[in-house]
């Protein structure tokens, strides 16, 4: 009689994790250059009546091409110097911020909603963000999260609206591979900094004193967190002014930076615009985001154990021809078979997953074999 069923025993299991990466860059190009503004047919920037948010595709978003790419919008808290009764869209920009707070920082003992804090250490208090703005990406880019070191923001911080970039800030989450933070309830989480700055020239210059965050990024998220001083600080300012100084978040130097075609100030703008204008202005400062993605790949291996006196013969039907085996050429040849499938059944016998083998592989009673099934999940 066939041998159909064997137990696999614990030792003819193993388990895997592996992860694997792609780079995914945005350009300028999709933002704000290749396609119509938004309201305007062909744009792959969608707006809702809603007024909450801007969604980037790739392509014209009524397309059935167009590929989601992140969400964009603006926030602030309740004790933000911007936040005035006459502030447009107060009560959407304070929910926002308050929505995605709850979200990614959670509560405090109090039932309160715990604000952005500046440097991950939310139990000593110290310096919070509450005027920000939000990079959303669709799980499509960051599968299962965003590997960690690996983002990369550059914003332009002068010119003017229609030319952005004459300055470029580029904004990275260096070192986060090691140092991360772990108390969020929506996972971890690393500082964003700004690691250099392109002046008009074309030179680079990095900066040692650029010390202090610029924003947080939520790797399982996936969402970025800049507070709107990298525009307000760093805004139309030289390599060497004062008010850089590592003082991203405290400086002094009120910016002449432009923010939309009225020659309006990111802090104006954040005040008295309405969402959409937010979103215009800031979509058309950024230059270029980029990141590696991550997919989790949890793997179990079956070591499908054959022993010389198994499996040499087959329970299909037309193995047999007059009672006879037809691979067998005479009478006296040993009984063998041919391995085409591999077949993982549950405790009662419930074919759960079936793996196909390249070629028939064969099998009588002179050899042993090992087949291993590789399970995916």
């Amino acid at each position: 009689m066939a041998t159909t069923f064997k137990t696999i025993l614990n030792n003819d299991k193993a388990t895997t994790r592996t992860l694997l990466h792609e780079a995914i860059p945005v350009t300028c190009s999709i933002l704000s250059g290749t396609y119509a503004e938004p309201g305007v047919a062909g744009s792959s920037i969608k707006q809702y009546s809603h007024g909450m948010f801007h969604s980037v595709y790739d392509y014209p978003y009524l397309s059935s091409s167009a590929n989601h790419i992140f969400d964009l919008t603006c926030g602030f808290h309740s004790t933000s110097t911007l936040a005035t009764s006459s502030n447009s869209d107060y009560t959407k920009k304070n929910n926002v911020y308050n929505q995605m707070a709850q979200v990614l920082m959670g509560y405090d003992l109090t039932g309160s909603i715990l604000k952005f804090d500046q440097d991950g250490n939310i139990a000593a208090g110290g310096a919070k963000y509450t005027d920000v703005f939000f990079m959303n990406f669709a799980r499509l880019l960051s599968k299962d999260e965003v590997k960690k070191g690996s983002f990369e923001l550059q914003l332009g911080i002068s010119g003017s609206h229609s030319s952005p970039f004459g300055k470029v800030l580029t904004i990275k989450d260096e070192g986060a591979a090691t140092s991360y933070f772990v108390n969020s309830p929506a996972g971890e989480y690393g500082i964003l900094k700004v690691t250099a700055d392109d002046a008009a020239t074309g030179t680079t210059e990095t900066h040692s004193e650029y010390t202090a965050s610029c924003g947080l990024l939520f790797y399982q998220a996936g969402v970025a967190v800049l507070t709107k001083d990298i525009f307000t600080v760093f805004g139309s300012g030289s390599a060497s002014d004062s008010n850089q100084n590592g003082k991203i978040c405290s400086g002094s130097a009120e910016s002449s930076l432009k923010m939309d075609g009225s020659d309006t100030s990111a802090d104006t703008l954040l005040q008295t615009g309405t969402i959409n204008a937010v979103n215009n202005g800031v979509r058309h400062r950024i230059k270029k985001v980029s990141f590696n993605n991550t997919t989790e790949l949890n793997s179990t291996i079956y070591f499908c154990r054959v022993n010389s006196n198994e499996f040499n013969y087959s329970s299909n039907p037309t193995y047999l021809s007059s009672s006879q085996i037809r691979v067998k050429r005479s009478s006296t040849d040993a009984p063998v078979s041919y391995f085409t499938t591999v077949g993982l059944y549950s405790a009662d016998n419930e074919l759960l997953a079936v793996g196909k083998l390249s070629e028939p592989l064969k099998k009588d009673p002179t050899t042993d074999m090992t087949v291993r099934v590789r399970l995916d999940y």
